[in-house]
């Protein structure tokens, strides 16, 4: 089960070992352990973005299942061990990888897990959780993701043409209904979404304007999060030409989020 060897890369997309990859330095979160709770050979997604760096849903169907809690926490103690011996020191253990990490059925026992290793071995690391936030109704998954030091939830947009085009979820998904849940975190909760531009077949994919930033922006105010992070593509893609937004223009929604009153963060 355990693969903590290099990532795999195809067709310009990265598949990561399982169930602990890195250290790697993160744009948005620094000295970053990853915690991946999908297979190591595949990717198990509730979306299957056009943007994602470990590619299209059906070009990594995987064959093994996902680690067992026991078996992410044995190689999770083990890695914080090493590292401790090594004298280097996390930022964060984040729960990221080939998929939806909350879509794992031990999720909220893995997540005990972790703070129980993190208050041992890295007690001044935090424990963070990438989410496209298509669980975070399920009881288990927000008590869990309340525990959490950043629960960062994705709303790309809150368009559904766009979500269905772009974010592509794989089973239903009502985002009136995901902004409810988000706001049920009661500001416990970092909002990310991705800015860019381009055209898929057709579709002019730039949600970077007045015509998708306004309504996005209605909503972010109704979930009142700690913070939003805005960010473009920082790795190739499977869907061809797509591209960056622009300094200018993450800028420009950066400090739209902040004149609302809300921390927000670019990475370019």
């Amino acid at each position: 089960m355990f693969n903590n060897n290099k990532s795999i890369i195809r067709m310009s997309t990265v598949i990561y070992p399982s169930p602990i990859f890195g250290p790697i330095h993160s744009r948005r979160l620094g000295i970053s352990l990853g915690i991946n709770l999908l297979p190591a050979d595949g990717k198990v997604c509730s979306f299957d973005c056009i943007y994602c760096e470990c590619g299209f849903n059906a070009d990594h169907r995987p064959k093994q299942k996902m680690p067992t809690r026991e078996e992410v926490a044995t190689a999770l103690e083990k890695k914080l061990v090493e590292m401790h011996n090594d004298d280097v020191h996390p930022d964060v253990l984040t729960f990221a990888g080939n998929g939806e990490p909350t879509s794992h059925p031990h999720f909220a026992e893995i997540i005990d897990d972790t703070i129980r290793l993190r208050n041992k071995y890295c007690p001044n690391a935090k424990v963070s959780v990438l989410s496209n936030a298509t669980f975070c109704g399920r009881k288990s998954v927000h008590d869990a993701l309340m525990r959490v030091d950043n629960n960062i939830l994705k709303l790309d947009t809150i368009d559904p043409i766009y979500i269905n085009k772009v974010d592509r979820p794989t089973g239903h998904y009502n985002v009136e209904e995901v902004i409810e849940h988000l706001k049920a975190f009661n500001g416990h909760v970092i909002i990310q979404t991705m800015f860019m531009k381009g055209d898929i077949n057709g579709f002019n994919v730039d949600n970077t304007g007045d015509l998708y930033v306004t309504p996005w922006l209605e909503a972010v105010k109704r979930i009142k999060p700690m913070e939003v992070m805005v960010y473009t593509i920082d790795r190739e893609t499977p869907a061809h030409g797509l591209l960056k937004a622009t300094h200018e223009e993450l800028d420009s929604i950066r400090d739209k989020v902040k004149a609302a009153g809300i921390p927000c963060t670019a990475s370019y």
